[in-house]
């Protein structure tokens, strides 16, 4: 059976990881790398969408990245507890005709022992902004180490 370590139950530092491991996998915009991370049986909520199995996250992620394009991702731990995770997030993107947002959420997840996540619920807000106002400025892909997190950045 497959596994994604860190597994539960999580530890402070294992949160930490877990969530970096969930940012750098998303900011690749690769759908079915992603969804690798999640259970055959997964489920979501994420905006109006409720996905069930890890094919129909797979398909969901390939739309958002269709429609977001230049997407960055920061993630941050907010709280932890046995199989449970939860955490806060913004990201920056725009649409095909060049407007910019930042949108805002966050999300509780819950894994199963071999650390696949078999629950995500996610709630997202997008706030339009301008290019001056972006925040998040890294080359496509993972975020450099040295980049500030949300907290550093005020959001």
């Amino acid at each position: 059976m497959e596994t994604r370590p860190p597994l539960p139950p999580f530890t402070r530092e294992t949160a930490i990881q877990k969530v970096r491991l969930a940012e750098d996998g998303w900011n690749t915009r690769d759908p079915a790398r992603v969804a690798l991370a999640y259970s055959e049986d997964t489920k979501w909520r994420n905006r109006a969408e409720f996905p069930v199995g890890r094919e129909q996250a797979r398909a969901l992620l390939e739309r958002k990245w269709k429609r977001e394009l230049d997407y960055r991702l920061i993630k941050e731990l907010w709280a932890f507890d046995g199989a449970r995770i939860a955490v806060r997030f913004a990201y920056e993107w725009h649409d095909d005709a060049g407007n910019w947002y930042r949108s805002h959420g966050n999300e509780n997840w819950h894994f199963n022992d071999q650390g696949l996540m078999i629950h995500r619920h996610a709630s997202i807000n997008d706030e339009p902004i301008t290019s001056a106002e972006r925040k998040f400025h890294w080359p496509l892909g993972r975020r450099p180490d040295d980049h500030p997190g949300l907290s550093d950045l005020g959001l």
